[in-house]
């Protein structure tokens, strides 16, 4: 029978085995520690001379930070903590030896942890982040399946720009030019019309030149669209999904977010509703601190911060410029000039977590669209179909993951939140 640290609590008073690595180890006269570690927790094992076996003991030395090894002791309760357990020692064996680990528990230069990111992630910090990271994944899919969605993936091979041409990754199909996913809305907005509730679930892909502590090149996100929902609809359905998300963190990820040193102070209040300011409002806040914002531009990550600032939770944007949203986004017809959809800005400084809004469902206002965009129509040909049989009103967001994880952790870098990064310089390992 396999035995796993995080199932200890069943076995009190048995002797059994555990295989993992070492994280750390001291010794101290009479009796030798070491701390285990096997993926599911850590245990501190215990060896005492004149009860564990004296090879065991004397061999201790040769246990060095992180190889691998089995321990053989008796699982007993933590004589000073609650629902803790270590183990009574007795024997030990090598099965992986690792000599001159290179991260040791001194400190390290960011460069220097990241050209070594395959093993930086066995840190307590890491291995906390991606259990948080997994919860989150987790809840995601839990919150939609859980509300009659249907997953239904979108490809990553794509012909066309979907947010844009500027960051596109080109790539070659055979004997045709293809590019890397943006974001699989446009599909999701197929699969709407067969299904009524879909979302997707998958990487993307943003060739931007940017080396700022929010972006990464490729990133994972997740996109629900929904038939017949209007912009309303779509922050409703955005704001239970994002307390869902953080308040099921806060239950199930504790210890993570204490070894992260989380002040979930700043996460209780993440409850419906939201604050909901339309641009122009939100313009307002802004220009107070950052007079040389221009209205009608987009914001940037100062104005979001200067914005959410404001509110102890995440707080809705709407109503933008249409100038500087995707084609396909729909103009409100009751207020010119503004963009029927949101943002949704992280509390803290964190920025934009949700973008999204109500899709144009006109056929000939979205090929004036793409005309004015500098797109190809026969790009669209497909997309325009949708509007051609049988046109809906409908609306969906896209939640970027790795932003996310940044925020519920508490982290100031996404790099942080993936197990293995891609940024603007940056593709080893």
């Amino acid at each position: 029978m396999r035995y796993y640290i995080s199932d200890l609590g069943k076995h009190v008073g048995q002797k059994i085995e555990l295989k993992g690595w070492a994280y750390n180890s001291r010794s101290s006269g009479k009796v030798k520690f070491l701390e285990l570690r096997d993926g599911t927790g850590m245990v501190s094992c215990v060896f005492f001379k004149g009860e564990c076996d004296e090879a065991a003991f004397n061999e201790f030395e040769k246990i060095t930070q992180e190889c691998s090894l089995k321990v053989e002791g008796t699982v007993r309760k933590h004589p000073k903590h609650e629902n803790v357990y270590e183990i009574g020692a007795t024997a030990f064996e090598i099965i992986g030896t690792a000599e001159n680990y290179p991260i040791s528990p001194k400190e390290h230069g960011t460069d220097f942890l990241m050209e070594n990111r395959h093993l930086w992630l066995r840190s307590k910090r890491q291995m906390a982040v991606l259990h948080v990271r997994h919860e989150i994944i987790s809840a995601i899919r839990d919150f939609f399946d859980g509300r009659g969605f249907t997953l239904t993936d979108a490809p990553i091979f794509t012909p066309s720009a979907c947010e844009g041409t500027t960051n596109l990754f080109e790539t070659k199909y055979f004997d045709e030019k293809m590019y890397l996913s943006q974001s699989g809305q446009l599909y999701m907005e197929a699969t709407a019309a067969a299904l009524g509730k879909v979302y997707c679930f998958g990487p993307t892909f943003r060739a931007e030149k940017s080396k700022t502590r929010r972006h990464l090149i490729e990133f994972w996100m997740v996109e629900p669209e929904v038939a017949f929902n209007d912009m309303y609809d779509n922050m409703d359905l955005a704001e239970e999904f994002v307390e869902y998300i953080v308040q099921r963190c806060l239950t199930n990820c504790s210890d993570e977010l204490k070894t992260l040193e989380r002040d979930i102070s700043k996460l209780a209040p993440v409850k419906k509703p939201f604050p909901r300011l339309h641009y122009r409002e939100a313009v307002d806040m802004i220009l107070k601190e950052n007079p040389a914002f221009i209205n009608g531009d987009d914001f940037g990550a100062p104005d979001e911060a200067i914005v959410s600032a404001k509110f102890d939770r995440p707080v809705f944007v709407h109503h933008f410029p249409s100038a500087v949203k995707a084609f396909y986004m729909k103009e409100d017809p009751k207020d010119r000039g503004f963009a029927m959809g949101s943002d949704l800005l992280a509390s803290e400084g964190y920025g934009e977590i949700i973008g999204g809004g109500q899709r144009e469902d006109n056929l000939g206002i979205l090929e004036k669209k793409i005309q004015e965009h500098g797109l190809k129509e026969e790009d669209f040909k497909w997309y325009l179909d949708l509007r051609r049989y049988g046109t809906f009103q409908h609306a969906g967001f896209g939640l970027g993951i790795e932003r996310t994880v940044a925020w519920v952790c508490g982290l100031p870098h996404v790099r942080e939140t993936i197990p293995f990064p891609r940024l603007y310089g940056r593709s080893y390992p």
